[in-house]
C-alpha cells in the first residue's frame, strides 16, 4: 500500500485526485504495473489509477489475464475499475479507503463479487485506510 500511496502523491502533482495503484506479481514480490489518476493530465476519462496499472501490468506480462496478481489501490474501485478488475482476472483487490459515494467493491455496489460474473476476485479492504482517506480529505479541503 505504501507504493500505491507514493503513486497517489504523483497524482496530486498533476492536479488530479490522489488515487494510486500497483499490480503485484503472483508471488507478491514484483510490481508489474503502477499508476495514478491522470484524467486531468491526459484528458482521458478512463485514466483511473487502477486501469493504468492494469494496462501496464498486461504490457509487462504480455497477457491480458493477470491471474494470480494482486491490485493494491488507495481508494475502493469505482464501477469502471471494478469491471476492469473482473475482466483482467486479477485474483485479489486490496484497497485502503472506502468510497461510499462511488465504490464498487463492497460499499455502494459490489461488482467484483457479483455471483453472476465469471470471475470474482478476493477483496481485502481497509489497509492503511486512515492514511489513504486523509490524502483525499486534504486534497479536497485544499480545493
Amino acid at each position: 500500500m505504501r507504493l500505491a500511496l507514493d503513486q497517489a502523491e504523483l497524482a496530486v502533482r498533476g492536479g488530479d485526485v490522489p488515487v494510486g495503484a500497483v499490480v503485484l506479481s503472483p508471488d507478491g514480490t514484483t510490481v508489474l504495473g503502477a499508476g495514478h489518476n491522470e484524467r486531468e493530465a491526459t484528458g482521458d476519462p478512463t485514466a483511473h489509477a487502477e486501469v493504468l496499472a492494469i494496462r501496464r501490468a498486461a504490457a509487462v506480462t504480455g497477457e491480458w489475464r493477470l491471474t494470480g496478481c494482486t491490485l493494491v489501490v488507495t481508494l475502493e474501485p469505482c464501477t469502471m475499475c471494478a469491471g476492469a478488475l473482473v475482466q483482467s482476472r486479477v485474483d485479489r483487490v486490496v484497497y485502503g479507503a472506502r468510497d461510499d459515494k462511488a465504490g464498487a467493491a463492497g460499499s455502494l455496489w459490489d461488482v467484483v463479487r457479483d455471483r453472476r460474473l465469471n470471475h470474482r476476485p478476493e477483496v481485502v479492504e481497509g489497509v492503511l485506510a486512515a492514511e489513504c482517506a486523509g490524502l483525499l480529505t486534504d486534497f479536497f479541503r485544499d480545493r
